[in-house]
C-alpha cells in the first residue's frame, strides 16, 4: 500500500519523505505561488490555475489571493462560495465544501494529526481525517476547523473559534473550543 492511499483511508503515513506526496505538494505549491502571483482582474487566467489546483470547484466560486493549499486535489469546493483572504487548506484527508459557503479571512483546514510522541512524530507520520462543511454555511474570521469536523447545513461559526468537534445543521457556534449557543430561527431575519 502506497502513503497516498493509507494517507486516503485514514491511517498512520509518511508524510516528510514519501516521494509521491512531496511531489504532488510541490506542484500544488506552484500553482499556489502561481495564483497568488496573479493580479486580481486577470479573471480568466486565476480561473484557469484554479481549475488545474482544484478540479472539483464549483461554478461562480471565488477563492481571494492569497491561498494556500497542500494537495488541492483533495479539495471539492461547491458553487457560489467564497473563500476570503489568507485561506488555507490541509486536505490531505479530504475537505469538501458544500454550496454557498462563506469563509472569511484568515481561516484554516487542518485534516492532519501527529503522533504525540516525539519519537514518532519526529519520523514523519500523519494520520488524516476528512472535513465537512456543509451548503449555506457561513464560517467568520480566523476559525480554525480541526480533522474529522462536520459543519452542519445553514451553521455560522463565530470569529476567532477553533472547532474540535462535529456541530449540527441550522445553528450558531463560537468559542475556543467551538460551542452551539442558539439555533438561527427566523426571528434572526433582517426582514423585521
Amino acid at each position: 500500500m502506497t502513503e497516498a492511499e493509507k494517507m486516503k483511508q485514514g491511517l498512520w503515513y509518511d508524510a516528510n519523505f514519501d516521494r509521491e506526496l512531496l511531489k504532488l505538494r510541490l506542484a500544488a505549491e506552484d500553482l499556489c505561488f502561481e495564483l497568488n502571483s496573479t493580479r486580481p482582474r486577470e479573471e480568466e487566467k486565476r480561473q484557469k490555475i484554479l481549475q488545474k489546483l482544484i478540479p472539483e470547484l464549483g461554478e461562480n466560486t471565488v477563492i481571494l489571493s492569497p491561498f494556500y493549499t497542500d494537495y488541492g486535489s483533495f479539495c471539492r469546493i461547491g458553487a457560489n462560495s467564497f473563500l476570503n483572504h489568507n485561506t488555507y487548506l490541509m486536505d490531505g484527508g479530504g475537505i469538501t465544501i458544500g454550496h454557498h459557503v462563506f469563509i472569511g479571512p484568515n481561516c484554516g483546514m487542518y485534516t492532519a494529526a501527529h503522533p504525540l510522541l516525539p519519537e514518532e512524530r519526529n519520523l514523519g507520520l500523519e494520520k488524516a481525517s476528512p472535513i465537512v462543511i456543509g451548503d449555506n454555511c457561513w464560517i467568520g474570521a480566523d476559525v480554525t476547523i480541526l480533522p474529522g469536523v462536520t459543519i452542519g447545513e445553514g451553521t455560522v461559526i463565530g470569529a476567532k473559534s477553533v472547532v474540535t468537534r462535529d456541530i449540527p445543521a441550522g445553528v450558531i457556534a463560537m468559542g475556543n473550543p467551538c460551542r452551539v449557543i442558539r439555533p438561527i430561527t427566523e426571528k434572526d431575519s433582517i426582514k423585521k
